[in-house]
């Protein structure tokens, strides 16, 4: 099964897929978290993408696709995956369609979070992610804050503020992409009938863990 994660930045994509990839089995595919591994690392690809990703823009398809592409053919992915962050366009979105059919897959249902503007920028300047790779867990110093500041709670690795989300105008500007770019593929997918010529639209104002348990309950009816 494969399960497209839709929202702005900030909706909790990537935390409730991480919730539902433990609750399925499915790994959870980041875009955002692989090209940040790859800048820690200070590989090729890192430094490329960091070009575009300091300042609020979407990574080029000719680095994005490729990479989705050889994560799809991984062990792991060989029952499904859910895809966080990708696809960000249309012409991503006609390119995973071919990457699948070649695979004998299809996207089989697209989730899409909600938030309103105003949160989604405050919870970008106030999150907190784990340096850890293996860990990765994500904070809100105001909704979600660790038990120790700076501290995460689960591998005792220090916090740090992405950089991409400690500049206003860059989130002002990855939102305004975000709009132009990105919410079209919710019509996209709409009518491509997925789930019965539904989207399934999740609000994401609350806690990440009552998100994921619907999206996995919604994930047995596809079943």
């Amino acid at each position: 099964m494969i399960v497209i994660m839709l929202g702005a930045q900030g909706t909790g994509k990537g935390t409730v897929a991480g919730i539902v990839s433990k609750e399925t089995g499915l790994p959870q595919i980041s875009t955002g978290d692989i090209f940040r591994k790859n800048l820690s690392e200070r590989t090729k690809l890192g430094i490329e993408a960091e070009k575009y990703m300091s300042k609020g823009e979407l990574v080029p398809d000719e680095v994005t696709v490729p990479m989705i592409e050889e994560r799809l053919k991984w062990e792991d992915a060989k029952c499904g995956a859910l895809l966080d962050g990708f696809p960000r366009t249309i012409e991503q979105a006609e390119a995973l369609d071919k990457m699948l059919s070649k695979i004998g897959k299809k996207v089989d249902l697209v989730v899409n979070l909600v938030t309103p503007r105003e949160e989604l920028i405050d919870r970008m300047l106030t999150r907190r992610v784990c340096t850890n790779q293996d860990c990765k867990t994500t904070y809100n110093t105001k909704l979600n804050p660790p038990k120790v500041d700076g501290v995460c709670d689960k591998c005792g690795a220090p916090l740090k503020q992405r950089e991409d989300d400690s500049d206003p105008k860059a989130i002002e500007r990855r939102l305004k992409i975000y709009d132009e770019k990105t919410s079209p593929l919710v019509e996209y997918y709409n009518k491509k009938g997925i789930l019965n010529t539904e989207t399934v639209s999740i609000e994401a104002g609350r806690m990440g863990s009552d998100v994921a348990k619907e999206l996995v309950e919604k994930l047995r009816e596809v079943k």
